[in-house]
């Protein structure tokens, strides 16, 4: 890491920490699912915004967010297909447990 590079992040580090109303990553993280959903408040949704165009680690975090939940929403649009061969036993029975489904894998 370069000496800008560290500096930037301990600039960063003390505006998130020590400003007024600026939150933290992990405060960031528990509230990711209600900013996806459009539930935070306008000063809330501003707030979290702030925090992601200061915190390149929170904007990779909610691009891998948002991209696991793209991928489980294509596995449950087709939740009688057919399951790869490749496919785990143990792993597809924990699912199938999970969905209420029972002992039986899927044709």
């Amino acid at each position: 890491m370069s000496v800008r590079t560290g500096l930037l992040r301990l600039i960063q580090g003390l505006m998130m920490n020590h400003l007024p109303g600026m939150i933290t990553c992990a405060e960031l993280e528990a509230f990711i699912a209600d900013y996806l959903e459009g539930d935070l408040t306008s000063r809330e949704k501003w707030v979290f915004e702030l925090h992601l165009k200061m915190c390149p680690e929170c904007r990779s975090y909610l691009e891998a967010y948002r991209r696991s939940i793209e991928m489980g929403q294509r596995v449950f649009r087709a939740p009688d297909a057919s399951v790869p061969a490749d496919v785990p036993e143990d792993l597809v029975q924990a699912i199938l447990a999970a969905r209420g489904v029972g002992d039986r894998r899927p044709n």
